[in-house]
């Protein structure tokens, strides 16, 4: 297996679950993205007696950790398990979740009263009419292509100081720089070690950086990484250099670059925005309204950094919404009728 293949690995898919039936005729609501900020906004909507489909591709981005962390009362929670817990909920309020891939999601005809229509195709070729959609549908970590890097990521490769950090203090951790914004996450994790290398990695790093890095015991290495080593358990030992060095770690953090998953959602017309130093996701406005009419989007498909009770309670917001608008709409048939 190749490296880039193990990277494609990484986003491995949750275990096997009995997907529902897609529900014929019009529903009230579908959402794309069967994450937190998807099931979260199902269950607000499905508890408003909403008719609700989530379509849940199977990849989450978290897939790989093993616990999800910093989520109260839920804190070391196996994402599997968390989303298993997720499922259930949505459909004790009469919400369906369906297994599947949505190759197309675009404007349908409006309804013989003027209510906004959408039709979303799977790519089996299943198709689902909703009145309106929420749009929950993540991102995918691209790692630096570094040997032997991408079969460690959720484990001994992290991202994110908050959501593994713990797990790997004291520990010697390297920071492998993948541009300015890895010199911020440098500043978190020497707060979690006193054993901390970074890796310029061909990036520039300026002298004042190189300063206050040095006021805090922080190692700069300028050399090239040409990948990552292994011990003879298959546990990450440390980074080969371009010179032949072998600077031992336990641990290596990385800035991934962040891709908003936008595949089959071409047709909803939605806007994008740049991120400083994070990459491209939809832009949103309160509550996860967009310029769309009658879409949303929730989580870090439009905020890349948000953890997963931040992306959870998007989804809640835009839930709320979403059923805000619904019942105006819904009044607005009954004063015509």
């Amino acid at each position: 297996m190749t490296d880039k293949e193990k990277q494609e690995a990484t986003a491995v898919t949750t275990p096997a679950y009995a997907s529902d039936a897609l529900a014929e005729g019009t529903v009230d609501a579908v959402v794309i993205g069967g994450g937190a900020a998807g099931l979260n906004g199902a269950l607000i909507l499905a508890r408003s007696r909403r008719s609700v489909v989530v379509i849940d591709s199977g990849s989450p981005r978290n897939a790989p950790a093993e616990a999800v962390h910093g989520l109260l009362a839920l804190d070391g929670t196996p994402p599997s398990e968390l989303l298993r817990r997720g499922r259930e909920q949505v459909r004790q309020y009469g919400g369906r979740v369906v297994h599947g891939d949505v190759v197309s999601a675009e404007p349908a005809a409006p309804s013989a009263d003027g209510d906004l229509r959408f039709t979303v195709t799977l790519a089996d070729g299943r198709r689902i009419t909703a009145r309106r959609v929420l749009v929950a549908t993540g991102l995918k970590d691209v790692l630096p292509e570094v040997p032997g890097l991408a079969k460690h990521w959720g484990h001994s490769v992290v991202h994110c100081p908050y959501c593994h950090g713990w797990e790997v203090r004291d520990e010697p951790i390297g920071i492998l720089a993948t541009g300015p914004a890895s010199i911020g996450p440098a500043l978190l994790f020497r707060q979690l070690t006193e054993d901390l290398t970074y890796f310029t990695h061909e990036t520039d790093l300026d002298q004042d950086t190189r300063a206050r890095f040095a006021a805090r015991g922080i190692r700069v290495i300028d050399t090239p990484v040409t990948e990552v080593v292994d011990d003879e358990d298959g546990d990450l030992a440390g980074v080969r250099l371009a010179d032949g060095q072998v600077v031992a770690r336990r641990v290596l953090a990385v800035v991934p670059q962040m891709q908003a998953r936008t595949q089959g959602l071409e047709g909803l017309g939605l806007p994008v925005r740049d991120l400083p130093n994070v990459g491209r996701a939809f832009a949103s406005g309160p509550d996860g309204t967009t310029e769309v009419p009658g879409v949303w989007v929730a989580g870090n498909v439009t905020d890349p950094v948000a953890q997963v009770g931040a992306s959870a309670a998007a989804g809640a917001l835009a839930g709320i919404d979403i059923n805000k608008k619904l019942a105006i709409a819904d009044t607005d048939a009954a004063l015509q009728g």
